[in-house]
């Protein structure tokens, strides 16, 4: 948000993700209600602003796989993940603090992941670099490698969908910084 010129404060939300949502909702709704309890959970303590929620979930021939829960968890993700496409999809809400005016979206993008040796995943659940990310992996650092196409936004996989962001934010009448405005 930073390089796109957004003037921001990140604050950790105090919400519990739920383990699993069941099976008749939707990735999308999943993806988008899990947004909205995280910016939910800063507005309730903040008197005013934008508060921005994002979450991440990946979804695979009818499964949904959020962020493993121990290293149990990530291998048998990854083994269901290897070898496939998937739907890697955002939920985004922008939240008003004061007024509790709301908008709430979402971004898809397909990735389709290379077949990897058993070595190669073991080796990357050693390094830990799972934890915290939807679908075990994380296209930033050392999960790139196991990716073979990415279909849609890059900054989606990665957690947030600058341009789907950048779209809310000015629907609200928020834009960017100018890079002119830096050299003043």
């Amino acid at each position: 948000m930073q390089e796109a010129g957004y003037t921001f404060t990140v604050v950790e939300p105090a919400v519990q993700e739920p383990e699993r949502m069941g099976a008749d909702v939707p990735p999308t709704h999943q993806a988008e209600a899990l947004s909205y309890f995280k910016a939910r959970s800063i507005a309730a303590i903040q008197e005013a602003g934008l508060v921005i929620g994002a979450d991440t979930v990946v979804a695979c021939e009818g499964l949904v796989w959020g962020k493993p829960l121990d290293l149990e968890d990530a291998r048998r993700t990854l083994h269901a993940l290897v070898g496939r496409r998937q739907d890697v999809i955002t939920g985004v809400t922008l939240l008003d603090a004061s007024s509790g005016r709301r908008m709430i979206s979402h971004d898809t993008t397909v990735v389709s992941m290379r077949d990897l040796p058993e070595e190669t995943i073991e080796a990357y659940l050693l390094t830990g670099d799972w934890a915290g990310k939807a679908g075990a992996y994380g296209i930033q650092d050392r999960g790139d490698a196991f990716i073979e196409r990415v279909d849609g936004s890059f900054t989606n996989v990665v957690g947030l969908p600058m341009e789907l962001l950048a779209t809310m934010l000015i629907e609200w009448g928020y834009r960017p910084r100018s890079p002119a405005s830096d050299l003043a």
